[in-house]
């Protein structure tokens, strides 16, 4: 080969990366090893997602996930706040993120119709109640509540039946751990 050719020989190489052989032929590229993804995978509709979390609302630690035992959901059907879920989507295995949720895609806002005045007997005998205490039970229709004493009064007890985080505003700091196709 003539010394320009060789040059221009050499710019493809450095520009496309075709690796050159000491006798001036071309090779093809190695592949990727084994050990290299083709792709990284990011999160999607079904994909089954690992993470560590950390939750605060109000500048007050809410929840976490326990050291070593990633958080497990999968991705688009619904299993957690649709804000979060919205905003974990495109991220990566090694991806942290601090993630802020408005009320009105975390619990909701404070729905005043949910706080509920009840008379006092209509407490189990057992309960001995006390302001800010969680209660659960069936409702008339069979459905089952989780309510706070919100305030109490000497024959009546008032009730809140929203969500402990409706109308905070959620900051979730978050670390990809693992992200795979749900089976």
């Amino acid at each position: 080969m003539k010394p320009a050719n060789l040059n221009v020989l050499a710019s493809l190489v450095l520009l496309f990366g075709f690796p050159l052989v000491s006798d001036s032929r071309l090779v093809e590229a190695e592949e990727p090893s084994a050990q290299e993804p083709a792709e990284r995978l990011a999160i999607a509709e079904n994909m089954a997602v690992q993470m560590e979390y950390a939750l605060t609302a109000d500048g007050q630690a809410v929840d976490a996930s326990p050291a070593g035992e990633p958080f497990r959901y999968t991705h688009g059907r619904g299993q957690i706040i649709p804000g979060l879920e919205r905003q974990l989507a495109g991220l990566h295995v090694g991806d942290a993120r601090e993630i802020t949720v408005s009320p009105e895609e975390g619990y909701g806002p404070v729905d005043p119709e949910a706080v509920v005045e009840i008379p006092r007997e209509q407490l189990p005998a057992t309960v001995t109640p006390e302001a800010g205490m969680s209660l659960s039970g069936v409702d008339p229709e069979g459905r089952p509540f989780r309510a706070r004493i919100k305030e109490l009064r000497d024959t009546t007890v008032t009730l809140d039946l929203n969500h402990p985080l409706a109308g905070k505003t959620l900051l979730f700091k978050v670390n990809i751990v693992d992200i795979a196709p749900s089976p």
